[in-house]
């Protein structure tokens, strides 16, 4: 049990520690230092701004193109999306308590037959991630922040890979046009 605890409070030091890098990062780049006011509004953001990378790659990608693969041995486009928004709806349900999307690691893509239909499944579990963490007090989000770190962490990774399927047909990741 002890373990748990120090645990949970090196991680919370580390983001603490990671969030104020960021935050110098930021105020060198603006010219401002701009912090969430809250651990709760600092979740939320660092989800949302994950989800909202995700959901531009959902709705940029071609869709004639949501079946390709970087090999045969990895998933579709659609199927890393569709990945994603399952593992979103696990968490969100575990800490609602609820069945509020499919949760499997891996829904069935036959269920999401089109671009509009993915995109609409990874839109609308960030939307309720962000939902859960706006529902949640402070002190609940410190209670799970290992795992809502961990999740918006498992989108930004998930994000990277798509990175590399933008790079091999040629196309430019969201981080990475011109603003």
């Amino acid at each position: 049990m002890r373990f748990f605890s120090a645990l949970r409070s090196n991680v919370l030091l580390g983001v603490l520690v990671f969030a104020c890098g960021a935050a110098t990062v930021t105020a060198q780049e603006a010219g401002q230092i701009k912090l969430p006011a809250t651990p709760k509004a600092s979740v939320l953001q660092a989800w949302n701004e994950t989800g909202d990378q995700l959901i531009t790659m959902a709705n940029d990608w071609p869709e004639d193109k949501y079946d390709w693969k970087l090999n045969p041995d990895v998933r579709s486009f659609k199927q890393v999306l569709l990945h994603v928004a399952g593992s979103n709806y696990d968490l969100v349900n575990r800490l609602a308590g609820s069945k509020l999307g499919d949760g499997d690691n891996d829904p069935d893509p036959s269920k999401y037959k089109t671009k509009a239909d993915v995109v609409k499944f990874l839109t609308q579990s960030i939307r309720d991630g962000a939902s859960q963490i706006q529902k949640s007090s402070d002190a609940d989000v410190l209670k799970y922040l290992y795992l809502w770190i961990g999740y918006t962490e498992h989108m930004g990774e998930h994000y990277g890979l798509l990175v590399a399927y933008y790079r091999a047909n040629n196309m430019v990741p969201p981080s990475s046009r011109k603003k």
